[in-house]
């Protein structure tokens, strides 16, 4: 099984290179497991891998040119070049819906996270930041955040829809404990209004904020039958896993039809059958201050580990096809009689000839 990261490694690998001028080591670095019952990992995650990370050393090699476009999931883009000086390494990133995050509050996300850093958006990309490698942090610690933070940035500007949503929540939550649910105005019983992020074609997010949970609704397309019935197959295990053991588990539900919490938006009835939805319900002990942050870079690439899933899950019914078949093969082989010519003789001993 695959296992994914929130941050880029790739840019995560050759910013710490630069930054550190040194030759990889071995650490452990916790990568969080996604199995089927990804409900869970909402919740908790396990370390299960290693993979190469530099150290850093006090002692940078000199600086050299680079110019390197570094692709994301859901058609995100990087660049990664050094236009004016080699010292100076210019970071831009290009996002589908770039537009509708800043609506949802994404250039305050990006402010809060690399504000001394934002420069004026590269040519056709949508942020940019400019690290100067004679400005970096002195201690290690500081040096290993910045490359973290820089390698997370697809994950920072798509949390911001749900930073605003989890806000909305706490919000809504503290009007409805003034009232009963009989007299609680109609803005504080129905929640927020709902933010659609249309990520990838023809696929969207939509999370919408109440008193009492924040939903979140993807759309996913399925190309083929085959790929909704083993979605099908996945959805119900999140069901299942929910119902036996994991109690405390967000509450998964997939439907065909649209939603009742996307009810008025004008993309949503015009989507084919060939459009499935999966709802996950976020109740307030997933909301709390402390998991939010990594109940958003969980839920924000389910779509991704979905997906990888079913196509995986496929290669490897392929794949024990091909095996069966060719044992199968191998015992046709050995069941073959051989054409090799036998001396055949009479009950009296005598050789006996076919003669033609």
């Amino acid at each position: 099984m695959l296992l994914l990261d929130y941050q880029n490694v790739l840019i995560q690998s050759l910013l710490t290179e630069r930054f550190s001028g040194s030759v990889p080591t071995p650490r452990p670095v916790h990568y969080h497991t996604m199995p089927y019952v990804v409900a869970s990992q909402l919740i908790t995650t396990h370390p299960t891998q290693h993979l190469p990370v530099l150290t850093y050393s006090d002692h940078r090699a000199p600086p050299v040119s680079i110019d390197q476009i570094v692709s994301d999931f859901d058609g995100v883009t990087f660049h990664i070049s050094t236009p004016e000086t080699k010292s100076k390494i210019l970071i831009s990133i290009s996002v589908k819906c770039f537009r509708e995050l800043v609506q949802y509050g994404a250039q305050s996300v990006l402010e809060r996270e690399y504000g001394p850093f934002i420069v004026s958006p590269e040519p056709g990309y949508d942020f940019s930041i400019l690290v100067d490698l004679d400005n970096l942090p002195a201690e290690p610690e500081g040096r290993e955040d910045l490359v973290n933070r820089i390698a997370l940035m697809r994950r920072n500007v798509m949390a911001a829809p749900f930073e605003k949503a989890f806000d909305e929540f706490s919000k809504l939550q503290e009007e409805a404990a003034r009232y009963t649910s009989e007299s609680a105005p109609q803005g504080v019983a129905e929640g927020g209004e709902v933010m659609s992020i249309h990520y990838r074609e023809q696929e969207a997010i939509y999370i919408k904020a109440s008193h009492d949970r924040v939903t979140v609704i993807f759309s996913t397309i399925f190309r083929d039958e085959t790929d909704r019935i083993f979605g099908k197959v996945f959805l119900q295990e999140f069901v299942d896993a929910r119902r036996r053991a994991i109690q405390n588990a967000p509450q998964v539900l997939f439907r065909n039809d649209p939603p009742l919490e996307l009810q008025g938006i004008p993309e949503v009835k015009a989507s084919g059958s060939d459009v499935g939805y999966i709802t996950f319900v976020l109740f307030p002990r997933h909301l709390t201050p402390q998991r939010r942050g990594e109940n958003i870079s969980h839920i924000q690439i389910f779509r991704d580990y979905f997906h990888y899933h079913i196509k995986a899950s496929k290669a490897y019914i392929h794949s024990r096809m091909r095996r069966r078949t060719a044992d199968f093969l191998q015992v046709l082989n050995r069941a073959r009689p051989e054409n090799e010519e036998r001396e055949r003789k009479t009950a009296s001993g005598r050789t006996f000839r076919v003669q033609g």
